[in-house]
Parts: C-alpha cells; structure tokens; sequence
C-alpha cells in the first residue's frame, strides 16, 4: 500500500508540475491585477486531460491515505 502512495503522490507532484495556465491568475490576485482573473477559459486537449488526470490523483491519493 506504501508503493502505491509514493506512486500516486509522485505522479500528483508531476502532473501538478505541468499546469502552466492556472498559475498566471494566481500571481494577478496578489499583484492586484483583474484584467481576465474570471475570464471563461475553456479547457481543451491536453489541458481538460491534465486537469483530469489531476483530480483523479487527488482523489486517489486521498483515499489511499484515508485507507491506510
């Protein structure tokens, strides 16, 4: 069960890794910038893939560690 923890929790951290579009709205809050901070983007390709695979390990993860 340990094995598939590091797993999931290796692949989250990579997958995670790859978003590269969220974090530009994220450094807008702080610096107080709002020009597209509730702009509709709509996810296609790779990234509704990435942002899938990232919720799917998410859960994983969190079940597993609630598991054990």
């Amino acid at each position: 069960m340990e094995i598939l923890l590091i797993t999931v929790s290796i692949l989250l951290i990579a997958i995670v890794l790859l978003q590269s579009a969220k974090s530009e709205g994220a450094s807008n809050v702080i610096s107080g910038g709002n020009d597209n901070l509730f702009a509709n983007r709509k996810e296609r390709g790779g990234e509704l893939f990435i942002t899938r695979m990232t919720a799917i390990l998410g859960i994983a993860f969190f079940v597993i560690c609630i598991i054990m």
